[in-house]
């Protein structure tokens, strides 16, 4: 009782001192006759101290250009002046839009004379959901997947100079696909800058030049279209041939297999005036670059004509398309096969322009069919791209969902959007057995299920009552097949089906094989079944533990060794096969969660050691005895909002392998 008394005393006296007003200046120094301060502890003085401090704390503002002003989220950015330009230099906040690297290697390269295709995104401005370097949450947002059709990637918007956000360019490399961000300038404002940096000496475009290939090397993106739309003074036009050659030689020196492409605008007298062509009057230019990017409102007598222009550089000419159909134009919209029928009969490259009119104009709930019929239309005029390095591997994420999955395990709910984390897509389409026509197999993309990531490749399928089994190719490769190789499959039937699933090999004799050539059955060529792998090496017991196991969401895992020797990997397909026993029409619908085809060499090899671990600002980095590649996460910065997380995959500590991430991160490579 007594100790509970001393604790009431002891509260009141502190309750006591924080209500008293303090002396004033004047009291401490005057105190009044005959009145005694009281005496106070050591604690006294310090409590009441500490209560009566005000701590104030104004934070640094964010840099406007490099986070988004309503989440302070990390943004891809745009320049949008001729002094913004100039006055660029690489920073620490720069470092979130740098690229993982620069494009995965391909066959046939972009050098080849083989006809190209161009996709050049322009969506109600740019800089949309796709800005968000680590994401976001949105919905429906637009997504492309058919990178194997595609070339060239063009990211255009009206701003002076148009940085790719990184989540393209990742996605584009990923797929061997060349990146291009645009330099334009319009109306007055545009004249005035032109006149700015064109109608001087040498030392003006020369520095314009050198700062564009300067933050396509920073930046790790591989060129630029040059969009002059605008009248320029015979000064001003006298030196843009000038500065196309010092650009290009420039960015080629600094940038391999870099592009600059010229789009059809402006004429050799300085006028504004397209020509739908390659012709006299903008052919200087094209001498000057790497390509013309021609206007839209051409007919094939402009075509016939300039054959006779482009010479042996017929591949060079891009002739432009607008999908939505502005203008006089050829095809269009669902008609666009019509252009492209036009364009490689007589053998020129193709620039499609806003693909994403499937996305903007139609019903959004409907854009993944809408997506796969306007693609599926011009799937005979365009050539495909091979994939020609190992290990490779997919999970079929398309950098987007309504939940994260990992591993079959559901991680988190909800809608996510994030491009860096797209995986090497296949080859869509739908197929028909030829004859009677009665089988058939569709791929599609399937945000319902997935393995890893956020999505899945559904392939539903008929297997008709004469035929045994169905196969469809999902990657061409030019893959030299190495000694041994391991090949992985995560899959999932649906519903009660008994139908066999099974990978498949092309292969063909590497000395008779023409690796420049595009990928196609042939009579060298031969289908292979690789054997299951039944007792794996000690070693590589982890990476196949789960093999032919029941794994979690009712999938399964399928694992293969193959030896061959001499021989060129060409595709790789899925084959379905009936039931033994079994006479009547079987349906099918399966998923493929996963695919992996590694060099089985690869994964014996111990990992490089970290070297040289240092700790700065909270963030923990590590050398390596080689530069990271795609398949870990780097930094996204030393300093900043997050700080020491992985780039790709927020949230996850840095150096982490890409495959233990919720969305893969492999990023078409293992190790």
């Amino acid at each position: 009782m007594e100790a509970a008394d001393a604790r009431a005393r002891a509260a009141a006296r502190r309750r006591g001192r924080r209500l008293r007003a303090p002396a004033t200046l004047k009291e401490q120094r005057d105190p009044q006759p005959g009145r005694r301060l009281p005496q106070r502890r050591i604690e006294e003085d310090q409590e009441e101290a500490v209560f009566r401090e005000v701590v104030s704390f104004t934070p640094d503002p964010l840099p406007v250009r490099y986070y988004d002003k309503d989440t302070t989220k990390p943004i891809s950015f745009y320049l949008s002046s001729l002094e913004e330009l100039l006055a660029w230099t690489p920073n620490v906040e720069d470092g979130f839009n740098v690229a993982l690297g620069p494009p995965e290697c391909r066959q046939p390269p972009l050098s080849s004379r083989r006809p190209r295709t161009l996709m050049c995104h322009d969506m109600m401005g740019g800089y949309l959901d796709d800005k968000f370097i680590q994401g976001s949450a949105a919905q429906n947002p637009y997504s492309f997947y058919h990178w194997q059709y595609i070339d060239i990637f063009v990211y255009f918007s009206h701003h002076t100079v148009t940085i790719p956000p990184v989540g393209w360019t990742n996605a584009a490399h990923r797929h061997g696909v060349c990146v291009l961000g645009t330099f334009i300038t319009e109306w007055k404002e545009g004249e005035r800058l032109c006149e700015a940096f064109l109608a001087g000496d040498e030392r003006s475009y020369q520095a314009v030049a050198r700062q564009l290939v300067l933050i396509a090397q920073f930046f790790r993106f591989d060129g630029w279209l040059i969009n002059i739309e605008n009248s320029l003074s015979l000064a001003a036009v006298g030196n843009v041939p000038h500065f196309l050659r010092y650009l290009t030689t420039q960015l080629h020196q600094q940038v391999p297999r870099g592009l600059v492409l010229w789009y059809d605008s402006v004429v050799s007298s300085g006028q504004l005036t397209w020509q739908d062509e390659l012709n006299e009057h903008n052919r200087v230019f094209f001498d000057s670059c790497d390509g013309l990017f021609t206007n839209y409102n051409w007919r094939e007598e402009h075509l016939e004509r300039m054959l006779g222009q482009a010479g042996e550089r017929l591949a060079d000419v891009y002739v432009g398309v607008d999908v939505f159909a502005r203008g006089n134009v050829v095809g269009g919209r669902f008609h666009t096969d019509k252009s492209l029928e036009l364009i490689r009969k007589h053998g020129f490259s193709v620039a499609l322009f806003a693909p994403g009119w499937v996305y903007e104009c139609l019903e959004k709930g409907d854009f993944f069919q809408n997506q796969d019929k306007f693609w599926s239309l011009l799937e005979r005029y365009l050539p495909t791209h091979s994939i020609c390095s190992l290990p490779f591997v997919t999970s079929f994420c398309l950098g987007m969902g309504t939940r994260r999955v990992c591993y079959g395990q559901e991680e988190a709910v909800g809608p996510w959007y994030h491009l860096s984390a797209q995986e090497i897509q296949p080859l869509f389409g739908e197929h028909r057995l030829e004859g009677n026509g009665r089988g058939w197999v569709q791929m599609h993309c399937c945000l319902e299920d997935a393995w890893n990531g956020g999505s899945s490749l559904l392939i539903r399928g008929l297997i008709p009552p004469e035929v045994g089994n169905v196969s469809v190719r999902l990657f061409s490769l030019q893959v030299p097949v190495p000694p041994k190789v391991f090949l992985s499959m995560v899959y999932k039937l649906e519903g009660p089906s008994a139908v066999g699933v099974a990978l498949e090999l092309t292969t063909g004799d590497a000395g008779s094989c023409h690796v420049g050539g595009i990928s196609a059955l042939s009579e060298t060529s031969s289908r292979r079944s690789p054997r299951p792998l039944r007792v794996p090496p000690t070693k590589l017991a982890k990476w196949v533990g789960r093999c032919g196991q029941q794994l979690s969401g009712g999938w399964v895992q399928r694992c293969y060794e193959v030896n061959l020797r001499g021989c060129l990997l060409q595709a790789l397909f899925v084959n379905f096969s009936r039931p033994p026993g079994s006479q009547e029409e079987e349906n099918f619908a399966c998923r493929l969660g996963e695919i992996q085809v590694v060099d089985a060499s690869s994964l014996l090899t111990p990992l490089p050691q970290v070297q040289a671990v240092t700790v700065s600002q909270g963030a923990v980095g590590a050398r390596e005895a080689h530069a990271p590649g795609p398949g870990f996460c780097q930094p996204v910065s030393d300093s900043g909002p997050s700080s020491g997380t992985c780039r790709a995959w927020p949230g996850w500590p840095c150096g982490v392998p890409g495959g233990a991430h919720p969305q893969g991160g492999v990023s078409g490579a293992a190790g």
